[in-house]
């Protein structure tokens, strides 16, 4: 059968519904295909069921440190089956939350199926043939799985497999010493498992900065995760029950023995079977698809949204996406993605927050910057809660006044980093927020204070 409508919109993830509701409400007919579970990444295998990992295994961290508090909770017991049905739970009830609200949106017709093009206006679900002047793809991205020697002799998981684990690995090796792969770390490690992570590069998280990477590598050894650095010939095989992780690190075992491999080295855009040959639309050399300032794609009427364009891996990014293609079509507001400042939170415990420069990109910039800087040991909120690893740090152009980075690695950090994050938006000089009476005791207060106590970057 064929069909006509105003728009299609090709995957359900954090950017297609709201869209699908802006057209609607704008008097379109849409179309929306979904081929798996709706709400995309962020709620099925990851914002939302790794933060409720994350909250569960801070839960039974707090209670084994009871004797800090001034309390006894006993043995802590981790009962892995209900930490996986909780998390399960939480995403299963947002999936079908998504679902409902596009089925009951007026003027909207839901397809379940793989989408593929057949030009650059039509689009085949199954039997169905759908065409439209404007089509949204807005597909996401997957765990990327490198061909590594002796991948194929061996079981691994990702990060949608990790999230419906429900049994406690004896070890677990974690290949790749980023964003995901560290979040996991902490998790399993205070789930009770012994925690390996095992990364290429001299550094963790390397796009950071260096005292940052030493800083979060500190914190995690501390809780007993095993870190290993500079491994630069990753393998595999398998010895009995085992899984053998070749390292070849500068120190250090070079295998390591486990029980479970997480691979967490990297995502790849699922654009792949869509058949944008068919509709002439360009893709980079990883597959992304190639979009301009306002999420155009190269085929008119065409446009990519979230994960899939590669101008932002993140929930807020896709659905700033959303914003962005909405304030162009229906509202004659030309918003750009260039508009969109960096932000983004690593959400180990404490959480580590980061929005706009680095410090080393402020001194490669060449202006005269100032940097303030405070550890947590010396904020009173965190003291009280008895979390005082990591530290406040941001940045400012001495000439201009203009804030151009902060980062936080602390206790709210990821909350706090957001009276950064607005003031930049709004373009205001640093002294707005110097001047500022923020409410104490919280850990925004202490940001009026770094900016009152700037010093020349060394």
């Amino acid at each position: 059968m064929s069909a006509r409508f105003d728009a299609i919109i090709i995957g359900a993830g954090q950017a297609g519904p709201p869209l699908a509701e802006r057209l609607t409400k704008a008097g379109m007919k849409v179309a929306v295909i979904e081929r798996s579970r709706f709400g995309g990444t962020c709620v099925n295998t990851g914002c939302m069921p790794t933060k409720a990992l994350v909250a569960s295994a801070y839960a039974a961290h707090l209670a084994g440190c009871g004797a800090d508090f001034g309390f006894a909770a006993g043995e802590v017991r981790v009962d892995m089956k209900a930490v996986a049905a909780r998390a399960g739970a939480i995403s299963a009830r947002a999936s079908a939350g998504v679902e409902s609200w596009l089925r009951r949106m007026d003027n909207c017709v839901v397809y379940k199926g793989s989408a593929r093009f057949e030009s650059p206006g039509k689009v085949r679900v199954g039997a169905d043939l759908l065409e439209a002047d404007r089509i949204f793809i807005n597909v996401g991205a997957r765990a990327a799985t490198p061909q590594m020697p002796g991948i194929e002799q061996i079981s691994y998981l990702t990060n949608s497999s990790m999230v419906r684990l429900d049994v406690l690995p004896t070890h677990l090796a974690i290949i790749g010493g980023s964003y995901i792969g560290l979040e996991f770390a902490q998790i399993y490690r205070r789930f009770g498992a012994k925690v390996t992570v095992v990364e290429m590069a001299p550094r963790l998280v390397s796009r950071e900065d260096s005292d940052v990477s030493a800083a979060i590598k500190s914190m995690l050894e501390s809780e007993g995760v095993d870190i290993r650095v500079d491994a630069e010939c990753i393998r595999f095989a398998r010895r009995g029950e085992d899984i053998l992780v070749g390292v070849n690190c500068l120190a250090g075992e070079p295998e390591i023995a486990c029980s479970h491999v997480l691979l967490a080295i990297g995502r790849r855009p699922n654009t792949d079977d869509l058949g944008l040959d068919q509709a002439g639309i360009a893709t980079d050399a990883r597959g992304h698809i190639v979009v301009d300032d306002q999420l155009r794609a190269s085929v008119p009427g065409v446009f990519a949204l979230g994960e899939c364009n590669g101008r932002g891996a993140f929930t807020h990014t896709a659905y700033n996406d959303f914003e962005i293609v909405a304030a162009n079509l229906l509202d004659n507001d030309p918003r750009r993605v260039s508009d969109r400042i960096e932000a983004y939170a690593l959400y180990v415990d404490p959480p580590f927050a980061k929005v706009g420069m680095s410090m080393a990109a402020a001194k490669a910039s060449g202006r005269r910057v100032l940097v303030g800087e405070r550890p947590m040991t010396r904020v009173g909120r965190a003291v009280e809660k008895g979390e005082t690893t990591g530290f406040m740090r941001i940045l400012v152009d001495a000439d201009s006044r203009e804030i151009l980075g902060a980062a936080i690695f602390g206790t709210g950090g990821d909350e706090a980093i957001h009276c950064v994050l607005d003031l930049m938006y709004a373009k205001a000089p640093y002294t707005t927020l110097q001047r500022a009476v923020n409410i104490h005791p919280t850990v925004s207060e202490l940001l009026p204070t770094l900016l009152g106590e700037l010093k020349p970057l060394a």
